[in-house]
């Protein structure tokens, strides 16, 4: 549905967004990762028209954001990190008064405040000004704006920025019922909740894509992301290593000594020896006290793939 080919934007000298490709598919909920000053936001930007390119193309079905801009962002509905709210309006008043620009009128207007306000919680608030709410109630309205004209591709910036673990796990369940029938990109540095929300995510690090797929494929793409800790007793480390290494879908074997002997094993992409490391143990005298696998979350791959080093 939208097709990126290298995406590129610069401020003056600075690279923000560094030749980034991507193809997002219709009812796809994409988390787009990453650190502060990563590029998240400048490329939602681009994504909706709000700023060209420096290079680079962007299509959505037949259309190209270069000739029919207004053409795609009538496709979309956007939602920045701050709502672009009006403090002193009721909640009924702005939301009309944003149905009448997106020219809904009548009955089709009614109608559509009305989903609206059950889609995002808001019957009991329609008639409270804006200034008074919560910044999780404020969010709920700006997402409202953002669905008002129906879009086929919802973008949002940072959704859940400073709510608190009840208002996002509200944002949460609404941004899933609508990823049932629209394209939903979201960018966030929340990893639990674009593990929770997305059906797929995208870590940007300074402007650059470092990885893309399901949690489970960015895993195994990352080395399998298996790893098994072992506590031995009456055992030599060169001794294990020796036994060990003979070992299929082992790459490498480290050990922090004393009477109590770790072990640390890192596995091949999609190997599990475990029954073979047990079958070896139990053919000597060593006293096994721990033995944990341990698996990569998506934290630790964040941390891994967005160091500065």
């Amino acid at each position: 549905m939208i097709r990126v080919e290298e995406l590129t934007k610069y401020y003056d000298d600075f690279c923000a967004v560094d030749h980034i490709s991507l193809n997002i598919q219709k009812g796809e909920i994409l988390g787009i990762l990453g650190p502060n000053g990563a590029g998240k936001t400048t490329t939602l930007r681009m994504l909706t028209g709000y700023f060209p390119p420096t290079s680079g193309t962007i299509r959505v079905k037949d259309c190209s954001m270069e000739t029919d801009a207004l053409k795609i962002k009538n496709m979309m509905g956007y939602l920045p990190e701050s709502a672009p709210l009006y403090p002193s309006m009721l909640v009924f008043d702005y939301l009309d008064y944003v149905a009448a620009i997106r020219n809904l009128h009548g009955n089709a207007r009614s109608a559509r405040l009305k989903t609206l306000a059950e889609l995002c919680g808001l019957d009991q608030i329609m008639h409270r000004p804006i200034g008074e709410l919560s910044k999780g109630l404020k969010q709920r309205v700006g997402l409202a704006h953002a669905m008002m004209s129906d879009p086929e591709i919802l973008v949002l910036d940072e959704p859940t920025s400073g709510l608190d673990p009840n208002q996002i796990a509200e944002i949460r369940e609404i941004i899933r019922r609508i990823g049932k029938e629209k394209t939903v990109i979201l960018s966030t540095h929340i990893l639990s909740e674009a593990e929770a929300t997305c059906d797929r995510i995208m870590i940007l690090h300074r402007g650059k894509i470092v990885a893309d797929g399901g949690t489970d494929a960015i895993r195994q793409s990352l080395g399998g992301g298996r790893r098994l800790n072992l506590t031995l007793i009456g055992a030599d480390a060169g001794e294990v290593e020796n036994r060990l290494g003979t070992i299929a879908g082992i790459s490498r074997i480290r050990s922090t000594g004393g009477d109590m002997l770790g072990i640390r094993i890192d596995c091949e992409p999609g190997a599990d020896p475990r029954s073979e490391i047990y079958g070896k143990i139990k053919e000597t005298d060593w006293i096994l006290m721990e033995f944990v696998l341990e698996t990569q979350t998506l934290e630790s791959i964040f941390r891994e793939l967005t160091k500065e080093n």
